[in-house]
Order: C-alpha cells, then sequence, then structure tokens
C-alpha cells in the first residue's frame, strides 16, 4: 500500500531533501486562498488549483517546483495539470505537514 502511495505522489523523502539542498525551489502551495492564509510554509507562493491554468506562465523557466496541499490531493492534480502544459521539473511535496517537516529541518 506505502508503495502505491508514494507513486502516486511521485517523490520520495529523499527527492524532496535533495531539492531542499540546492535551496533553488519554487513552492507552491495550492490550497484556497483562505486556507494559505491560515499558514503555510516560508517562501511559498499561494496559487490554488482551479488558478494553475490560468497562471502557468508563472511556472515558466522555473526550476524544481515543489506543490503541495492539506492532504496531497489536490497538488497530485497541480502536477499533472503543470505536466500537461509543458511544466516536467515538478515534485509533488504532498501535505503542508510533510512541507514543513523538510522546511524546519
Amino acid at each position: 500500500m506505502f508503495t502505491i502511495f508514494k507513486s502516486l505522489l511521485g517523490n520520495n523523502n529523499s527527492d524532496l531533501k535533495d531539492l531542499f539542498a540546492s535551496k533553488d525551489v519554487f513552492l507552491v502551495d495550492v490550497r484556497s486562498a483562505a486556507e494559505f492564509a491560515s499558514g503555510s510554509v516560508k517562501n511559498a507562493v499561494n496559487i490554488p488549483l482551479d488558478q494553475i491554468g490560468p497562471q502557468i506562465s508563472k511556472f515558466k523557466n522555473k526550476k524544481n517546483i515543489v506543490v503541495f496541499c492539506r492532504s496531497g490531493n489536490r497538488s497530485s492534480m497541480a502536477k499533472n495539470i503543470l505536466e500537461k502544459n509543458g511544466i516536467n521539473d515538478v515534485t509533488n511535496g504532498g501535505s503542508l505537514q510533510n512541507m514543513q517537516k523538510y522546511i524546519e529541518s
């Protein structure tokens, strides 16, 4: 079961550690504006899932894009939308809680 979950996320913990070690990461919280206002991670921008398509230009020429949300579901959808639009350097960071663990460590 865990393997299935990892494949859905499209990343693993070592991938995230490597990304954060590079310090050149574009963090995108795809939760709603209200959820984002209640707290997120340092240096994250808020582009809600329903705005990913209309705001695709914000992702062009970015490297090490990490999308995340409350549980990992919306970030998985965001990753798929981005990849369908030719943005391929995208990692699904999963949940906000998971991201906080990596940002704070």
